[in-house]
């Protein structure tokens, strides 16, 4: 026992201590989800959202037959702010957002049989970044003349990471596009093999059909023993 306080003493002096400060909430990130809706069903997501910022979202149907779906978006005061009726795809910006929890709703209920494989992606962007950058900007530059300004230094890198997001974002569409192609393109495989496979049927049958027409014709032929 007193072994074993010892060393639990020796271990609390020499390990560091952890201070425990007040953390603020998590940044929200963008994201990218990919479901299957199936027939008759309406499926809703639910995304948190800072006050005073921008939501893109952007949605389309890249598998299922007729390649649509209903689209519902609403704020967190339950306003309906987006209702699209069988669409294939959608592209809505909310600006400025409300501090809450949209609600994303897709509706395949007028479909019966076939479900649906749908593609969304969230897209923020806050107002207050880039006054944190300035603020930050202020702080850190020198009276002294430089060569080569913050402000320069800071629209470049602004600049930069615009055309990294859209470029991402691009991508992304392009993966989703891809995806409905391949999709479409595989039912028609499906469709074309299906119809050649009943036409060589049928061809068979009524080869059969007429080779067994043809020994009957020259079966009844045949002489007549006196």
């Amino acid at each position: 026992m007193a072994a074993g306080a010892a060393i639990a003493l020796a271990l609390w002096l020499l390990l560091p201590s952890v201070q425990v400060g007040e953390a603020g909430p998590p940044p929200i990130q963008d994201g990218e989800f990919t479901f299957l809706l199936p027939a008759g069903r309406k499926q809703c997501f639910y995304q948190s959202a800072p006050a005073n910022a921008s939501l893109e979202t952007e949605y389309q149907v890249i598998g299922g037959a007729g390649l649509d779906v209903d689209f519902t978006l609403e704020s967190p005061q339950g306003v309906l702010l987006v209702s699209e009726s069988r669409k294939a795809d959608g592209v809505h910006t909310v600006e400025p957002t409300e501090a809450g929890d949209y609600r994303l709703c897709f509706d395949n209920s007028f479909s019966t049989i076939s479900e649906k494989l749908v593609f969304f992606e969230l897209i923020f962007d806050s107002f207050q970044d880039e006054e944190e950058v300035e603020g930050w900007a202020e702080a850190v530059e020198p009276e002294e003349m430089l060569d080569v300004k913050m402000e320069d230094i800071k629209e470049s890198i602004e600049t930069m990471r615009t055309r990294l997001e859209r470029s991402i974002q691009m991508l992304t569409l392009l993966r989703a596009f891809e995806a409905r192609d391949r999709n479409l393109q595989e039912d028609n495989l499906e469709r074309v093999n299906f119809w050649s496979a009943a036409n060589v049927a049928v061809l068979l049958l009524v080869a059969v059909l007429q080779v067994c027409t043809l020994k009957r014709f020259f079966h009844d032929k045949r002489p007549v023993p006196m």
